[in-house]
């Protein structure tokens, strides 16, 4: 009987993500591997390689490639007010809430280049709760921090993120938060006053706070089910009770561990009270 032979591809996946954890402590080894597969080939391509031992090499002996490769591995789809409904629901069903609260801690796992983070800035200002609040947004990517504690954005894009605004409830004109500058758009630093940003790896780090909300959209679905099962378990241990989890409209408490440990507050918009 012939054994069947194992997959090459595979075998160099799991040695250069291996390599990489053992080495800078980057966890990537529980993502979804088709995701993984599709980004590491895109990479191949830039650096010129032809196969992934050879990036692996790459990137062991150099760290400014593990920097291109962290920019093309890690997920950085974002937009001011992305899903529109979300902000609006959060809105109307989540800031009654926070009204009771003397003080509020947010945590943004996953915040990317950072325009999500500063729409519920935005938002909580327009509430009259952002005096009040502490957020805290982290990512495992130092690059993309940087860009989300800069604040700074392409002019060209405020045209569209006017229009999510609108649509998430917005109360004010758009342009009254950043200031037009060349081609950029500055938002203003009193949206930065209360955020924290700080590098933090869902894979690999623990909690480090108790929070009234986490916020974590669009990320889950990048990880396999023993990492998803991993992060549920930080954000049930980070989250107060009745505090409120987020999570993205194609993500869900479902089949994790936990799910009987909260209430739906927006069933559609993926919004969570934790009972106990």
């Amino acid at each position: 009987m012939s054994v069947s032979q194992p997959n090459l591809e595979d075998i160099e996946l799991q040695l250069l993500l291996e390599g990489i954890y053992q080495y800078y402590g980057f966890d990537f080894r529980n993502y979804a591997v088709s995701s993984l597969k599709r980004r590491i080939r895109k990479i191949l391509h830039a650096e010129e390689l032809a196969t992934i031992s050879e990036l692996q090499a790459r990137i062991l002996h150099d760290p400014d490639c593990l920097k291109r490769f962290l920019l093309g591995i890690t997920v950085n789809v974002t937009s001011m007010f992305r899903d529109p409904s979300f902000f609006l629901a959060f809105r109307q069903k989540v800031i009654p809430l926070l009204r009771t609260y003397p003080y509020i801690r947010i945590w943004h796992a996953g915040c990317s280049e950072g325009q999500e983070v500063y729409s519920m800035a935005i938002l909580l200002q327009e509430e009259g709760l952002y005096n009040r609040c502490r957020i805290y947004a982290t990512d495992a990517n130092e690059i993309v921090l940087q860009k989300a504690k800069s604040g700074i954005y392409p002019l060209g894009l405020m045209q569209q993120y006017t229009q999510l605004y609108l649509q998430a409830g917005g109360k004010q004109s758009f342009s009254e938060y950043y200031t037009a500058a060349y081609d950029s758009a500055i938002f203003r630093a009193t949206l930065r006053e209360n955020i924290v940003f700080s590098q933090h790896n869902l894979a690999t780090d623990r909690s480090f706070n108790e929070f009234n909300i986490i916020l974590c959209r669009n990320v889950l679905i990048y990880f396999d089910s023993v990492l998803q099962q991993r992060v549920h378990q930080l954000f049930h241990e980070s989250l107060c009770t009745f505090g409120i989890l987020a999570l993205g409209r194609q993500e869900s408490l479902r089949l994790s561990p936990f799910a009987n440990r909260y209430e739906d507050l927006d069933k559609r918009e993926k919004i969570y009270r934790r009972l106990d």
